[in-house]
């Protein structure tokens, strides 16, 4: 046990690498790639049950549960940009190991205006991004599972092609109760293979490394998620001068004010920090109702001027046996909101 957790920790160290949305290709991999993700804060990486989407970003939850089921979402995003998934699951008794693969897949528009250095339209283009991935995970006594995920990108932005290999690498841990569960994981370790074109550099791919613990309570159908982000980088603070620096004209002349270094530490501390929680109705706990909140994802998204819910996420999903419908919707600025709608189904019999 000890050498699978070594081979682990010297994966993920071998490729790290400080990164940030922003200054890497392929961010369409932090989409989230469900409702349920969506619902949640845009990161759900420790609870394990049979909800097959939630391997596609964390690999060790796959288990026997997601046996024959399939997962089917998509994201109605402004302009006509759109994001979809699906995945499928099998598992193994004679291997002990639950594979899964699927495809996620990014458009933002095939008639999107091409214009030159003067502005003149000389045309249309379209742009897209896609992801396929196939994982797999052994578990151990019920309590640890390790597992990995393949994937190969591929980005098509106006005639321009790139290619990237990346990888996700975790470990899940869930006590003999089963009402807490850690994870850690490495997202999106790799390179990019081909370049857009000649005259740029090879870029990297948007890796991450996160820790998440996931706790339900014992005597109510409450559970909730914290998620740690960016565990190979410390300072995640965007250097914005009309933030960090701001005048007040006095009477008597200027003084200029600063934001401590507590102010800054607190939120640099906080935007790595995603919150979620899930109430569970029902004899079944059939229905489930969801928030979440992303101080990183406020803070970018936050106008001066102006109040808005980004950072606030909210979903619910109602569950049977043999299926499950979820809606989740993710606030990025003034002008609304993202809806996700995901679909999760058995294929067997139950």
């Amino acid at each position: 046990m000890k050498n699978y957790l070594f081979l682990l920790i010297f994966a993920c160290s071998s490729v790290l690498s400080a990164q940030v949305g922003g200054i890497s290709a392929y961010e369409f991999l932090n989409l989230p790639n469900s409702a349920t993700v969506a619902g949640m804060g845009g990161h759900h990486i420790a609870l394990m049950d049979d909800d097959l989407s939630l391997a596609t970003r964390n690999p060790s939850l796959l288990n026997p549960l997601m046996h024959q089921r399939a997962a089917i979402s998509h994201a109605f995003h402004p302009a006509g940009i759109s994001n979809s998934s699906l995945a499928y699951g099998h598992h193994s008794d004679k291997l002990k190991l639950t594979f899964q693969g699927g495809l996620q897949y990014a458009s933002y528009g095939g008639d999107l205006v091409r214009r030159d250095n003067t502005g003149r339209d000389i045309g249309t283009f379209s742009a897209s991004d896609f992801a396929l991935h196939a994982g797999v995970a052994r578990s151990f006594d019920n309590r640890l599972s390790i597992g990995a995920n393949l994937k190969v990108v591929s980005s098509q932005l106006a005639g321009y092609n790139s290619i990237g290999l990346g990888m996700d690498l975790a470990v899940h841990y869930k006590d003999t109760s089963g009402l807490f569960g850690i994870t850690f994981l490495a997202r999106n370790a790799g390179r990019q293979i081909s370049k857009y074109d000649d005259a740029s550099g090879f870029e990297p791919l948007p890796f991450e490394l996160q820790i998440g613990i996931n706790k339900q309570l014992r005597y109510l159908p409450f559970r909730f998620s914290v998620i740690y982000r960016y565990l190979d980088r410390w300072n995640v603070l965007f250097d914005d001068p009309d933030t960090e620096n701001e005048s007040i004209f006095l009477a008597f002349g200027e003084e200029e004010t600063q934001r401590g270094p507590g102010a800054v530490l607190v939120d640099n501390l906080a935007r790595h920090i995603v919150l979620n929680g899930e109430l569970m109705i029902g004899k079944n706990r059939n229905l489930r109702l969801r928030v979440g909140y992303n101080h990183g994802l406020r803070r970018e998204l936050s106008l001066t001027d102006f109040r808005s819910g980004a950072g606030y996420t909210f979903g619910f999903a109602f569950r049977t046996k043999r299926f499950s419908v979820a809606y989740g919707r993710t606030t990025y600025h003034l002008g609304g909101g993202v809806n996700q709608l995901g679909l999760d189904f058995g294929l067997g019999k139950r």
